[in-house]
């Protein structure tokens, strides 16, 4: 004989399924790659001059090229942890 399910057991079987796909710790990772990026775009501000027939040449200095790039680099790869990231549980 089959055994017959109850109300009762299927919803005990739905809140079991429901789990939260990210827990606290991936909000966090993904908070601190959002700073990451945010404070390599902040990096590479500036540079411009007023005057188009003066060059400046503080728009390609060691901040605004390498290190900007290098911070939203690794907070593109720190979201990506964040997404695939699971607790031990």
């Amino acid at each position: 004989m089959a055994k017959e399910i109850t109300k009762k057991e299927t919803v005990e079987k739905i809140e079991d399924q429901k789990v939260m796909p990210f827990g606290k710790q991936n909000y966090i990772i993904v908070l601190i790659g959002i700073a990451l990026l945010a404070l390599g775009f902040i990096l590479m501000l500036g540079g411009g001059s007023n005057d188009p027939d003066v060059f400046n040449e503080q728009m390609f200095n060691f901040r605004r090229i390498t290190l900007s790039t290098i911070l939203i680099l690794a907070g593109f790869v720190v979201e990506i942890v964040a997404i695939f990231w699971r607790n031990k549980k």
